[in-house]
């Protein structure tokens, strides 16, 4: 059965962060939604429109991930939304993958998904905004199988961190990996 995937999308979004996992996973052949708040439009943090395929309802628990990007206004709409904690929480009790990266971890935190798990997040927001009953790392992308749980740094890890969720997914990336030039990006050590 074909893997689905939900991108998460609320004013404020840091844009990179929206899109990088949309174009990766759609090259990769999953099938990936973006997914709007509250709105089908939707305005980055940078004032870039976007236009949302669907807006948040309880088909939220269909997807085999959900990622919400970060940008600090987008997450702390994320965060705050009950709705979208509800729904959260019902996937990770159904053992379904969730990821969030840069300021969105905070959205995970608070609804204490992050708690005993690996995680990471934007550089010094862990202290504030983190789960102290969690394992943060410095690391640009870390997954934690046990919670099905990946996470991010922020804008320059978009990359690899869409490249794990396609992995996450059962999808070998190396070609794409290699189409996208991200094998020569690595290289320029």
């Amino acid at each position: 059965m074909a893997k689905k995937v939900a991108v998460l999308i609320a004013d404020g979004c840091e844009e990179i962060e929206a899109l990088t996992p949309v174009d990766v996973l759609r090259r990769a052949g999953i099938q990936c939604d973006m997914v709007g708040l509250d709105s089908l439009d939707v305005m980055g943090a940078h004032q870039i429109a976007l236009k949302c395929d669907k807006v948040l309802d309880d088909s939220l628990l269909d997807y085999d991930l959900v990622t919400l990007p970060g940008g600090m206004g987008g997450a702390t709409r994320l965060r705050d939304s009950e709705k979208l904690q509800a729904l959260m929480v019902k996937r990770a009790e159904q053992g379904k993958w969730n990821a969030a990266m840069c300021a969105a971890p905070m959205a995970l935190a608070k609804y204490g998904l992050l708690k005993g798990h690996d995680y990471t997040m934007f550089p010094g927001m862990h202290q504030e905004h983190g789960d102290a009953e969690g394992r943060f790392h410095e690391d640009m992308v870390v997954v934690d199988e046990s919670a099905r749980l990946v996470t991010s740094r922020g804008p320059a890890t978009a990359m690899p961190y869409s490249f794990k969720l396609a992995e996450v997914l059962g999808v070998d990336t190396s070609e794409l990996r290699e189409a996208m030039l991200y094998n020569f990006l690595l290289d320029q050590k």
